[in-house]
C-alpha cells in the first residue's frame, strides 16, 4: 500500500527567523546595494527589484525541498558551453556542447554536441539552419557502454524579438528533422523566454539579469503534444565576451502507456560571445538547446 508523501509549509515564525526576510536585514542591504558603485547611479526602482528578488530566491530555496522529497527522481545536472562568433552584423555563427546526468554530479548520461548559421534579417528577427549530434547512454554509471540512443538532427530556426520597458521576450520557432538511430521523426517547437537586466536597461558588459523560459514539443504524430521544458535561473554578463547563467530546469516528457514522467535539474550554462570588433554590444543570453 502506497503512503501519500505529505508535506507542511514553513510557519509565520519560521519566516521571521530567517535573516534575508527580516525588514531591517533587507533595509541594511539595501543601504549597501547604494554604497556600491554597481547601484550607485540606479534608481530607487531597481534597488526595490532587486531585493524582491532576494526574498523571491529564498522562498524558491524553502520550497525546493519539499517539492524535491516529492518526486521519485534525483536532481540532475544539465552543463552547457556555447559560444556565438559574429563576424559581421548579419552573419553569425552558433556552437553548443551540453551533457546531462541523473545526478548532480555522476552518472551521465547524455551528451550533444551542435551548431547553427544565423542570418539577421532585421535588428529584431533571425533564421537559423542548425545540425547537431545527440547520444544517450545507459546509467548508472558515466556514459555506461555503447550508445543506447543515437540521433543526427537538422533544424530550420525563426527567432522573433519585442521588448516592453527593459524585459526582453524572445519568441523561437523551430522545426526539426530527427534520426534516432535510423528511424525518421518530425518535431515542431516553440519556447518563450523573457530576460530581464537588474542594474542596467539593457544586458551589457557587469548586468546582473534574471532568466525564464518554458518550451513545448510536438510531433505530427501520436500523442502529438510530446514534451515541456520549463527553466527560471539568474545570470552575470562579466564582460562584453562572456556570461554565466544557472538555475532550475524541469522537463516533462508524455506518452501514450501513462501520464508520463518528469526530471528536475539544475543548469549551468557558460556563453561565449566572440566579436570583440563590436563596442559594448547588449546581449540576449540564451541557449541554443
Amino acid at each position: 500500500m502506497m503512503r501519500a508523501i505529505t508535506t507542511s509549509r514553513p510557519s509565520a515564525t519560521c519566516l521571521k527567523n530567517i535573516p534575508a526576510l527580516r525588514p531591517r536585514t533587507i533595509a541594511a542591504n539595501t543601504a549597501g546595494w547604494r554604497r556600491n558603485p554597481i547601484f550607485a547611479d540606479q534608481p530607487n526602482a531597481v534597488i526595490r527589484l532587486y531585493t524582491h528578488f532576494k526574498c523571491f530566491a529564498v522562498a524558491v530555496l524553502l520550497a525546493l525541498p519539499f517539492s524535491v522529497q516529492a518526486q521519485s527522481d534525483r536532481l540532475g545536472s544539465w552543463d552547457i558551453a556555447t559560444a556565438m562568433i559574429n563576424p559581421n552584423n548579419r552573419f553569425s555563427v552558433w556552437l553548443e556542447t551540453q551533457t546531462r546526468s541523473q545526478g548532480l554530479t555522476q552518472d551521465f548520461y547524455y551528451y550533444e554536441t551542435k551548431g547553427g548559421l544565423v542570418y539577421n534579417i532585421q535588428k529584431k528577427m533571425s533564421v537559423m539552419l542548425g545540425v547537431g549530434n545527440y547520444h544517450t547512454f545507459d546509467y548508472p554509471g558515466n556514459f555506461k557502454g555503447g550508445a543506447l540512443v543515437k540521433e543526427f538532427r537538422l533544424w530550420e530556426q525563426l527567432i522573433l524579438n519585442n521588448n516592453i520597458d527593459r524585459v526582453k521576450i524572445e519568441h523561437r520557432y523551430r522545426i526539426e528533422q530527427r534520426w534516432l538511430n535510423g528511424d525518421y521523426r518530425n518535431r515542431f517547437r516553440y519556447r518563450i523566454n523573457p530576460v530581464v537586466p537588474i542594474n542596467h536597461p539593457k544586458v551589457v558588459a557587469h548586468t546582473f539579469y534574471v532568466t525564464a523560459f518554458d518550451e513545448v514539443f510536438f510531433t505530427n504524430s501520436a500523442p502529438y503534444f510530446e514534451r515541456n521544458r520549463f527553466f527560471a535561473g539568474a545570470g552575470y554578463q562579466f564582460s562584453d565576451l562572456f556570461a554565466f547563467q544557472a538555475g532550475y530546469i524541469r522537463q516533462f516528457d508524455y506518452n501514450k502507456v501513462n501520464d508520463g514522467s518528469g526530471k528536475n535539474s539544475i543548469q549551468t550554462v557558460f556563453l561565449f560571445y566572440l566579436d570583440k570588433h563590436t563596442l559594448h554590444p547588449e546581449r540576449r543570453p540564451n541557449v541554443m538547446d
